[in-house]
């Protein structure tokens, strides 16, 4: 399977039509979702539309870059004008917005083809997409196990190859933490590096939006075309966008790589363990250096449930059984905690996000599992539903600190369990510097070969 930016140039030459290609992706989606249960809607019209309106463009000379004829999907969280956003819930289930989220329109001016709107862990409060008016997601490398989440079905999409990419959003680290499993990569940028403009939100001071792709210049074309400022959002940030693509092209400088193994390396499981070493090996081929180091994680959730709780108070007032119960507990969770309460939070986390800084005055970058242990089967948490929220926070637990920092961090394959699925590497930056974060990425991915494989699943 070609890189985005390898199939922008077939596409750009007209060796290759965005008509054949939407189709040959309408084709997978129709033969795999019955099984992967990754899209909720299919914009198989608009799909074709869209493709036909880039393939007149590029004909006639006007390409607008990589993006331009290729097929992406968007989490069901995002909203799209005309086309049902329903965040997984009963309550959304017939909601139309009737104006695109900004990550949308600057999708459309790329020129990508937006196939469809994917399955979710039920208004992103979650960790394992079990949880869905629409039924749960399965992981393409094994049908049995759970994809993570809450942008499972755009994970489990990429992972099977229905589409190239997808946009997802990353509140505790619902964009990596799927992504490990699945076998992909994904990118959760700089905390207002991305618009949240137009996407339902779980905790505004948390959520982040950002790529899930196959590989990491595939993310840097994706985020190059959805980043930057946007005055519609309140809490976009002005700040000089980098030219992600053509960085990756550059030599990459030797880092200083710090291993925070005290928070983040506790409690692995063996083989998790084991693919993270090996991993760490590899970066010190060609890095400066590679450091253990210490420093106080942040793991308090109780602003994020508080600002949860605030946007659904009325919904929950008026339609509590429109939510699946579980959901419903975890928002309600929510509603104790008082306002100056919120404030205190919301003050110290503004302090955490000011003197993160200071930990990238010894090193680079810092690099850790993206999650602690395998993806747990399907049936046993069903089972044991008692045990859902505990084993999601077990998942979650390497990816959040780095939320509520709001530091730029990836995920990307770095193995493979003895049962074939995949092990994800995290590596994170300093505030804005996703291109740090993407080079290193990118050399450890082409100094491996965990991304090259595909799961059987996409190819039946």
């Amino acid at each position: 399977m070609p890189t985005i930016r390898e199939l922008g140039e077939l596409l750009r030459r007209k060796s290759l039509s965005p008509v054949e290609l939407v189709d040959q992706h309408l084709e997978r989606i129709e033969k795999l979702n019955p099984k992967l249960n990754a899209f909720i809607t299919v914009t198989a019209d608009v799909a074709r539309a869209q493709a036909r309106q880039a393939e007149q463009e590029i004909r006639e000379g006007d390409w607008r870059g990589p993006l331009h004829g290729v097929p992406i999907g968007l989490k069901d969280i995002i909203d799209t004008a005309g086309t049902r956003t329903t965040a997984a819930s009963a309550l959304f289930k017939d909601r139309v917005p009737t104006e695109d989220a900004e990550v949308v329109s600057r999708l459309k001016k790329a020129g990508a083809v937006l196939i469809g709107k994917q399955n979710l862990h039920e208004f992103a409060y979650g960790g394992s997409n079990l949880i869905s008016y629409y039924g749960e997601t399965h992981n393409p490398w094994n049908l049995e196990h759970i994809t993570g989440g809450s942008s499972g079905g755009s994970a489990a999409a990429v992972g099977a190859g229905l589409g190239y990419g997808a946009i997802g959003t990353d509140t505790a680290g619902s964009i990596r933490e799927p992504a490990s499993p699945c076998g992909v990569v994904g990118l959760k940028p700089t905390y207002g590096r991305v618009s949240a403009y137009g996407v339902i939100p779980l905790a505004p001071s948390f959520d982040h939006i950002g790529p899930i792709a196959r590989t990491v210049s595939d993310a840097a074309v994706i985020l190059r075309a959805i980043a930057g400022y946007d005055s519609k959002d309140k809490v976009s940030v002005d700040h000089p966008v980098d030219d992600y693509v053509g960085a990756l092209n550059q030599k990459l400088e030797p880092l200083t790589i710090g291993i925070p193994r005290k928070f983040f390396f506790a409690d692995l499981h063996p083989e998790v363990a084991s693919a993270i070493e090996h991993a760490i090996k590899v970066l010190a081929g060609f890095s400066r250096e590679v450091r253990d180091l210490e420093f106080e994680v942040p793991t308090q959730r109780t602003l994020q449930g508080a600002e949860s709780y605030t946007y659904h108070a009325e919904n929950i007032k008026r339609s509590p059984d429109l939510y699946q119960p579980e959901t419903l507990r975890r928002i309600k969770n929510g509603g104790s905690v008082e306002p100056a309460e919120v404030e205190r939070r919301l003050k110290l986390l503004a302090k955490f996000r000011a003197e993160v800084g200071k930990i990238f005055a010894e090193v680079d970058v810092l690099v850790t599992p993206t999650v602690p242990i395998p993806p747990p089967t399907i049936a046993e948490l069903k089972q044991n539903p008692d045990q859902l929220r505990e084993r999601e926070l077990i998942l979650l637990r390497n990816t959040r600190p780095f939320n509520v920092w709001g530091l730029p961090a990836i995920s990307v394959p770095c193995g493979f369990t003895e049962s074939g699925l995949p092990i994800g590497l995290q590596i994170a930056g300093p505030h804005w510097q996703e291109t740090k974060v993407l080079q290193l990425a990118q050399a450890y991915e082409k100094a491996t070969v965990w991304h090259k494989r595909q799961p059987s699943t996409s190819q039946n």
